[in-house]
């Protein structure tokens, strides 16, 4: 049974980081793809950023590239998302989510492609 558990959320104040993980159980594929998801309530469920295992390729949405790096750690079967510069529009709840296929990277995944989710874990920024 896959799982997905994410840790690593938090509050702090703008300009801080954060590190989020995401780690995966039960997951015995090679070729997939990880991506981060974050969700306002009330709003639609949108990717920040995805990375692809074997290749490692990745895509990030405009609004966090060059604050936002996601790495895999393969022997430790984890994702992990490093935020810097955080702002308040940066406040959210953020997910795991993974598919057993590679992801496109020139554009935004939608929700709907990825099988398998994490619950989620809270990141608030002050201003």
């Amino acid at each position: 049974q896959v799982q997905l558990v994410e840790s690593g959320g938090g509050s702090v104040q703008a300009g801080g980081s954060l590190n989020l993980s995401c780690a995966a159980s039960g997951f015995p594929y090679s070729e997939y793809c990880v991506a981060w998801f974050r969700q306002d309530p009330g709003k639609e469920r949108e990717a920040v950023a995805l990375i692809n295992s074997g290749r490692s390729s990745t895509w990030y949405t405009d609004s966090v590239k060059g604050r936002f790096t996601i790495s895999q750690d393969r022997a430790k079967e984890s994702v992990s998302l490093v935020m810097n510069m955080l702002q308040p529009e940066d406040t959210a709840m953020y997910y795991c989510a993974a598919r057993v296929a590679y992801c496109a990277t020139r554009y935004q995944p939608p929700a709907s492609i990825f099988s398998y989710w994490g619950k989620g874990t809270q990141v608030a920024v002050s201003s």
